[in-house]
């Protein structure tokens, strides 16, 4: 659902940037969930605000654009999960781990077999920047023996 309208996802983003800014530091777009590890302003910590606007701008657009959306138990639409996995990041080993799990989450979930080959993902960003190596995190190849086993 998500890839499928990620265009609208982005205005959506790029709005509450505009609002409230931030950097987008790693993110990646599956069909189902997504990614994000952001740097706020100083002395800014507030990430639910942020989520709140992104996922309320995105699920008007898809109602606007005729998506039947169903809505929960509580009427919510259940378009989103209710709650987000906050994690302040301690120093530039703990970001670069959460950078890399961000990027590989689509091998992760079967998506590709290789990072390079998935195109909602901020790691070609990455790569553009000399970050990462376009084979980064590449298939794994099983040595073969001298014997040809």
């Amino acid at each position: 659902m998500l890839v499928d309208w990620v265009d609208d996802l982005r205005d959506s983003v790029r709005e509450t940037r505009r609002e409230n800014p931030f950097l987008i530091d790693a993110w990646v777009v599956l069909p189902e969930h997504l990614h994000a590890v952001w740097t706020l302003p100083p002395g800014d910590d507030d990430y639910s605000d942020r989520w709140k606007r992104i996922k309320a701008r995105f699920t008007h657009r898809l109602i606007v654009a005729g998506l039947p959306i169903a809505r929960n138990a509580r009427n919510e639409y259940d378009l989103w999960q209710r709650r987000f996995w906050e994690h302040t990041l301690r120093n530039e080993s703990d970001f670069a781990r959460h950078v890399d799990y961000v990027h590989y989450n689509p091998v992760k979930h079967g998506l590709v077999e290789q990072v390079k080959d998935w195109p909602y993902s901020s790691f070609h960003r990455y790569v553009r920047s000399g970050i990462y190596p376009v084979d980064w995190a590449g298939t794994i190849v099983e040595p073969k023996s001298e014997y040809g086993e």
